[in-house]
C-alpha cells in the first residue's frame, strides 16, 4: 500500500501498524513521535493503530540540545 510519509511517497511493503512501520523503517519508537492526518498517536497504540493506503504520516525525531 502507498502511504504518504513525511512528505513523499512510500511504498509500505509489509506493516499494517504504526509499530510494523516504524519497524520497517528500523526506527526506535522511543525517539520518535508519529502523527496520521494530522492526529498524534500516543506511544502506547503504536501497536494497535492501523496505517491505511493514502494515510499522512509524519515520523518527527526527538532532538535533545541546549
Amino acid at each position: 500500500m502507498e502511504i504518504i510519509l513525511n512528505g513523499e511517497a512510500y511504498l509500505v511493503k509489509r506493516a499494517n501498524t504504526v509499530s510494523g512501520l516504524l519497524d520497517e523503517l528500523g526506527v526506535k519508537s522511543e525517539l520518535v513521535a508519529v502523527e496520521i492526518n494530522m492526529n498524534i498517536i500516543k506511544r502506547a497504540d503504536y501497536i494497535n493503530k492501523k496505517i491505511n493506503g493514502g494515510d499522512r504520516v509524519e515520523i518527527v525525531n526527538f532532538v535533545g540540545g541546549g
